[in-house]
C-alpha cells in the first residue's frame, strides 16, 4: 500500500487540489495562480537570504579588518598619562580571559611630504609587545616593523596614506606638531609656529579597512615620546582570548584594576557604525518580509477560486459526514504546502546564490564594466557573504508561517459552505 494511502483524507484532498488541474481552463488559472504565489513567496525568501547574509558578510569583514589593527580592550588612566603601565598590565593579565597586553601613546598630528599635508593618528608601540595585540605587523606591503628601532625615529604608514603622501620606503616626511598636542609649547601665544620632526619612512601597511589605511601611523613608542614630548603612555592594549566577550571583560578589569581608569572595548570604537548596521539589517528584514507577505497572502485569492470552483466537492463531502474542520484541514493543506514548496526553493536559491555571490559580483561587474563598492565609501572594496544558517531558518519560518495565516480565511469560508445550496445547480 503506498505511502499516500495512509495518509488522512484531508491530506490527500488537500494535496490533490494542490497539483496542477488540466481538464478545464478555470483550473489552469487557478493553478497559475498558486504557481505565481510559489515563485513570489520562494523570490521574498532568496532575496531576504541574500540580503541578511551579505549585510553579516559586510559586518563580520569590517570587523576583521578592524580588529587587524584595533586592540580586544584599551585601559585608559583618568588622570592622562599611564606612569606605571608594566603594573597595569600585570593586574591585567590576572584575569584568565586577558592573553597579552601591550603600551601605546595616541596622538594627533600632521605629516608633510612635499606640498601634500595630511592629518595622522601617531602611535606610538613597542612593534615586539604590538603583535601579540593586534594583526597589524601581518598587513606589511612594505618595509618592516623592525625598522621601529629607538632612536631611528622610523614610521610605518597606512597605504592609503602613503599614496596621498606619494612615499615610499626610505623616504622622508615631515610631522608637525601643534599646540593641540603633547609636544607643543605650551604657551601657544608665545610659540605659535608648530614644532616639526623629521621622520623616515620604515615601513607600508594595508588593512583593508581605508579608516585606518588612510590615516594611521606607527612609530616606537620611546621616539613617539620625545617627538611628543609625553611623559608616559596612553595606555595598554589587552587582546582577549574570546573578541565577544570584550564588554564584559572590560567592565571585570574595571573592577578589579587599582586606579582611577577608563576601558573602552572594540565594540565602542565605531559604536555609530555597528548601531546603524544592525538598524539597517533589521529594516531590511522588516521590508523585504513584506515582499514574502504580499506573495504569501496571493494564497489567498487562490484558495477563494479554489473553494468556488470545489463547492461541489464540498458539498459532497459534507453529505459524506466530513465535518467543517476537516473541510478546514484540506484548504488549509493545500496552502501550507504551497508556502512550503516556495520557502524550499527560495532557500535552496538564496543559500546558492548566498554562497557565491563574490563570483556573481565579480562576473557582473566585469560583464558591465561597473564597480559597487568604493572603498573610500564603504570600506571595503568587495561583497563579502557570511550566511548563518539560524537566519535561513527564521527566514523560511516566517514564510510557511505567513503562508499559513493566509489559508485560514478561505479554509473556514469553505467550512461554511451550505450543501443543499450548493448542490442546486449541479
Amino acid at each position: 500500500m503506498s505511502t499516500t494511502h495512509k495518509l488522512p483524507y484531508e491530506w490527500q484532498i488537500g494535496l490533490r487540489y494542490t497539483r496542477a488541474g488540466k481538464r478545464s481552463g478555470r483550473n489552469r488559472f487557478i493553478s497559475f495562480i498558486s504557481m505565481a504565489s510559489v515563485a513570489g513567496i520562494a523570490l521574498g525568501v532568496a532575496a531576504l537570504i541574500v540580503v541578511l547574509s551579505v549585510m553579516n558578510g559586510f559586518t563580520k569583514e569590517v570587523t576583521n579588518r578592524m580588529l587587524s589593527v584595533l586592540s580586544h580592550v584599551e585601559v585608559y588612566d583618568a588622570h592622562g598619562a599611564m606612569t606605571d603601565w608594566r603594573r597595569a598590565s600585570q593586574e591585567a593579565l590576572r584575569n584568565p580571559e586577558v592573553r597579552a597586553a601591550a603600551p601605546f601613546l595616541d596622538a594627533q598630528a600632521m605629516l608633510l611630504s612635499g606640498d601634500v599635508m595630511k592629518p595622522v593618528l601617531l602611535r606610538g608601540v613597542l612593534p615586539e609587545q604590538e603583535a601579540r595585540v593586534s594583526d597589524v605587523t601581518r598587513h606589511l606591503k612594505q618595509g618592516s616593523f623592525d625598522a621601529l628601532q629607538p632612536g631611528t625615529y622610523n614610521i610605518v604608514l597606512g597605504s592609503a596614506l602613503a599614496r596621498a603622501l606619494d612615499v615610499k620606503v626610505g623616504d622622508r616626511v615631515t610631522l608637525l606638531l601643534g599646540s593641540g598636542v603633547p609636544g607643543a609649547s605650551q604657551d601657544a601665544s608665545s610659540n605659535p609656529l608648530p614644532q616639526t620632526r623629521a621622520l623616515v619612512v620604515g615601513g607600508i601597511f594595508e588593512a583593508g579597512h581605508f579608516e585606518f589605511d588612510s590615516a594611521l601611523g606607527f612609530m616606537r613608542l620611546e621616539d613617539a615620546a620625545g617627538a611628543l614630548n609625553a611623559p608616559a603612555p596612553s595606555g595598554i592594549r589587552l587582546r582577549l582570548a574570546d573578541l565577544h566577550q570584550a564588554p564584559r571583560v572590560a567592565e571585570d578589569l574595571r573592577q578589579s584594576m587599582s586606579g582611577q581608569l577608563i576601558m573602552r572595548d572594540w565594540t565602542k570604537v565605531n559604536a555609530i557604525w555597528f548601531a546603524a548596521v544592525e538598524s539597517q539589517k533589521r529594516m531590511m528584514f522588516i521590508i523585504l518580509t513584506m515582499i514574502v507577505a504580499v506573495a504569501a497572502f496571493n494564497l489567498v485569492s487562490t484558495l477563494v477560486m479554489t473553494v468556488r470552483d470545489k463547492q461541489a466537492d464540498i458539498a459532497i463531502l459534507r453529505t459524506l459526514g466530513a465535518s467543517p474542520g476537516s473541510v478546514m484541514k484540506i484548504f488549509m493543506v493545500q496552502g501550507t504546502l504551497v508556502g512550503l514548496l516556495g520557502a524550499a526553493l527560495g532557500v535552496a536559491a538564496g543559500v546558492l546564490v548566498a554562497a557565491n555571490v563574490d563570483v556573481i559580483v565579480s562576473a557582473i561587474e566585469h560583464l558591465f564594466k561597473v564597480r559597487f563598492l568604493s572603498q573610500e565609501v564603504y570600506l571595503i572594496d568587495e561583497i563579502p557573504s557570511d550566511l548563518r544558517w539560524e537566519d535561513v531558518s527564521w527566514i523560511a519560518g516566517v514564510a510557511v508561517l505567513l503562508s499559513f495565516l493566509a489559508t485560514l480565511y478561505p479554509s473556514w469560508s469553505a467550512s461554511r459552505v451550505k450543501p443543499a445550496e450548493a448542490l442546486r445547480y449541479e
